[in-house]
This record gives C-alpha cells, sequence and structure tokens, in this order.
C-alpha cells in the first residue's frame, strides 16, 4: 500500500525510484576507507591503518501513519474497482503541521515481484500527473470576492443561462435562478462564480491561487512531482479565460498542491509548508505565512459545510458525529488537444471536524465507467468511508453529536461518544 510512495533500490542498494530516491544521500551514509596488505591472491591478511571511520544513514521517520494509509487505500480500491476506473489517487495531510499522514495510488503494484512489475504501477500520480482542479478551485473564488469587501456570503446574483462571453456559454447543470453567494458554492454554478469572477480584476484572482501554493512545487523534493501550469493572467485570452479559471478550467494542479491549498482555508488563511517526514518539533512560526484573511476563509468553510449536506453536491461525504466541509469537481479529460466527451475525472476536497479542521483529504478517480462520473457520486463516498475509520484511529472528538432534552433540566444535554 506504499510501494508508489517508498519506491525501490538497485542491486547496489543505491535508490531508484521514491522516497529511496529522494533520500537516497541521507539514507546512505558514508563508508569508512582503511589500509591493508593483501596476499597475492588479493585476500586481506592484515589491517594496517584505519583512514576513516564509517558513517551510518541518517533514520528518517516518515509522517505516513499506516493505519490511515490502509484506511485511504481500502476506500479508494474499492471505488475504483466498483467504478472500473482507471486509476485513483488519495491524500490526507495535517492541518496543524502539514504533515501527510496518507499517499495512497491505485492500481498499485509489489516491488518485490519484479515479474510483473509496470512503470505505470509505481507511478506516484499524487505528485507525477496535473489535473483541471474543476469546481474545486471556487472555494478560492469565492475566498477572493469576501476578501475585496464587494461581496458578502448574502449577496444575490442572477445565474439563470447559459451566460454569454462572446462565443462561448458558461452553463450550469440546472437552473437555479437567483442564488446568494453561499448556495453558489454550494450548488456549484458555474454563471454565478462567473459574474463573481468577472466582477473584479484576473489579477486578483492569480494572486490567491498563486498565494496558496498553485503553480509551483510543494518543496518536497519527490520524484516526479509536476508544478502544475497557472498562467499569468495576461495569457488567459480575456473574459472567457478569466471565467475558466474561476471555475477549475484553464490551469492544472496536482493533488498535493490541492491539498495544501485546502489547509489554508482550514486553518484560517494561514499557508504552512507540506512534509513527508514526522516533525520532531513544532513548526516554526517562521515557515508559516498568512495568504488569506481567518474571516474569509470561515465564511468559505460555512459554506463549504453548505455543500456536503442533503441539498448539497457532496452530501455523500457525510460522517456521522462530525462537521464535514468540502467541494466536489467533476472534469472533462483532455484527449488529442480537445475535451473528451464521456470521460472525466472526479474529484473531492475536504476537511473534518468543520468546527475546528484538523485534517484535509484529497480524492480523485480518473475515468470511472458504469454511468455515474460526478465528484460528489464517485470520490465524495471514499472520503467518507475513509474519515469514519480516520477519526476513530486519531481518537478526534466529534463535533456534531445530537442533542437530547432531559425532563426537569434546564438546558439540552448533548449525547457523548463512547
Amino acid at each position: 500500500i506504499t510501494s508508489h510512495l517508498l519506491g525501490f533500490t538497485d542491486i547496489d542498494d543505491v535508490g531508484q525510484e521514491g522516497l529511496e530516491k529522494t533520500f537516497d544521500a541521507q539514507l546512505r551514509g558514508i563508508p569508512g576507507q582503511k589500509r591493508v596488505i593483501k596476499d597475492r591472491l588479493g585476500r586481506i591478511v592484515q589491517d594496517v591503518e584505519n583512514i576513516r571511520s564509517p558513517q551510518p544513514g541518517q533514520k528518517l521517520t516518515l509522517s505516513i501513519d499506516r493505519r490511515l494509509q490502509y484506511q485511504a487505500y481500502r476506500a479508494l480500491k474499492e471505488t475504483v474497482v466498483k467504478h472500473k476506473a482507471n486509476a485513483g489517487s488519495a491524500v490526507i495531510v495535517d492541518v496543524k503541521t502539514g504533515e501527510i499522514l496518507a499517499m495512497v495510488d491505485q492500481p498499485a503494484g509489489n516491488p518485490n515481484n519484479r515479474a510483473d512489475l509496470k512503470s505505470n504501477l509505481l507511478r506516484n500520480r499524487a505528485v507525477t500527473d496535473a489535473y483541471e482542479p474543476g469546481s474545486t478551485m471556487k472555494p478560492f473564488t469565492i475566498a477572493m470576492a469576501l476578501e475585496s469587501g464587494k461581496w458578502t456570503p448574502t449577496s444575490r446574483v442572477d445565474t439563470r443561462g447559459p451566460l454569454r462571453l462572446g462565443r462561448f456559454r458558461v452553463r450550469d447543470t440546472h437552473n437555479y435562478k437567483t442564488l446568494d453567494v453561499t448556495h453558489i458554492l454550494s450548488k456549484s454554478s458555474n454563471i454565478g462564480t462567473t459574474k463573481i469572477a468577472l466582477s473584479l480584476p484576473a489579477e486578483k484572482l492569480w494572486k490567491v491561487f498563486k498565494d496558496v501554493g498553485f503553480g509551483a512545487l510543494t518543496g518536497l523534493g519527490l520524484i516526479g512531482e509536476q508544478p502544475g501550469i497557472l498562467r499569468h493572467p495576461s495569457k488567459w485570452g480575456g473574459e472567457i479565460g478569466h471565467a475558466n479559471h474561476s471555475f477549475g478550467y484553464g490551469l492544472s494542479v496536482n493533488m498535493l498542491q490541492l491539498a495544501q491549498a485546502y489547509t489554508v482555508l482550514a486553518a484560517d488563511g494561514v499557508r504552512r509548508p507540506l512534509t513527508i517526514l514526522k516533525r520532531e518539533a513544532p513548526l516554526d512560526p517562521a515557515d508559516e505565512r498568512r495568504v488569506l484573511s481567518a474571516k474569509a476563509t470561515r465564511q468559505v468553510r460555512v459554506m463549504l459545510e453548505q455543500a456536503v449536506t442533503t441539498h448539497g453536491t457532496g452530501s455523500k461525504a457525510d460522517v456521522p458525529g462530525y462537521r464535514v466541509a468540502g467541494k466536489t469537481g467533476t472534469v472533462h479529460k483532455i484527449a488529442n488537444g480537445r475535451y473528451a466527451r464521456h470521460r472525466y475525472f472526479s474529484l473531492f476536497a475536504g476537511m473534518v471536524p468543520a468546527s475546528d479542521p484538523r485534517l484535509v483529504m484529497v480524492i480523485i478517480v480518473d475515468e470511472p465507467k458504469g454511468g455515474t462520473y460526478y465528484g460528489g457520486t464517485v470520490a465524495a463516498p471514499v472520503f467518507s468511508r475513509t474519515m469514519g475509520g480516520v477519526l476513530r484511529i486519531l481518537n478526534i472528538t466529534p463535533d456534531d453529536m445530537p442533542t437530547m432534552k432531559i425532563a426537569g433540566a434546564d438546558q439540552p444535554v448533548t449525547r457523548t461518544a463512547r
């Protein structure tokens, strides 16, 4: 379940893939040297002098929690098999520390069985593959709008469509008529998001995307990581490019970038560096950077909670006993330079507990088949099944327990988990 992450070494114990290659120098150490006398057959008969003592390699402890890795691996595998998908990836990040607690891929291979091992089974798709993120970008567009002061959660927008932008059309899957900003996000309205984005300079949207980490490597040094694509607004192609970026088209990101960006929303606007190694000391405040206001990110989190309700697109991400905030995404795949019909990426990015987020999880499923392909029906259930186990394992206190009225009591009593 970690083969794509750990990688492997060659016959000389030199790292060839994954973390074995990334940290090869630290793990290898320095061999010792000594002067010896050999006989004519090359056999050592006497040690003469110790020139340099060997130095062992460093002992590195990964931040990966095997229990969480298994929970994510099992849920992702079930979904990939159920929907006959090409592949899938999932990442879990600790919001408070930036530690990557799980990083799983499907399909996966066993590096100990080289006979049947194919290169695609060892590809760490969470870093090597970049995708258009679709509607999972909308929270950052809304955060930008709230930061501007021009928009509030209750501002209303006419979302009837299609919206004409030159020779292009922006459409929604449903006719929502007039929505406030909160429901534009929870209902995932492309038209509403576009109108909000076009009311503000494209540079502002680009800056928010850049500040939360898109368009740049995460700094982990993982082999094959792709920085994705985030062009300057001068290359967006006018209004339609501005609109496309607002709902996650025209740029590409990898799963780690998307996870890091959602930790910014979860951490009240503070961006923290990711790490694949366990932090032995508290994170240095100098390494943290505020990129969004606490007020705007908290407002966005409330909206994202609405998205994970009966009436939102991410209702299947629900975790009983916990408040969940998250966003779905459904993205057309590109084939031969064009968007392919009936071929999609299904995404979900979420955080829990929403009242004080501890964990962020991002899931992508590549080309699900069998009649359903929406992020809310394919990727969101992976979040629900994984987090149901993860939250119990980490003993994270529920924040959405029902209350009950006891006869004679002045206040309702909250039922606690046992």
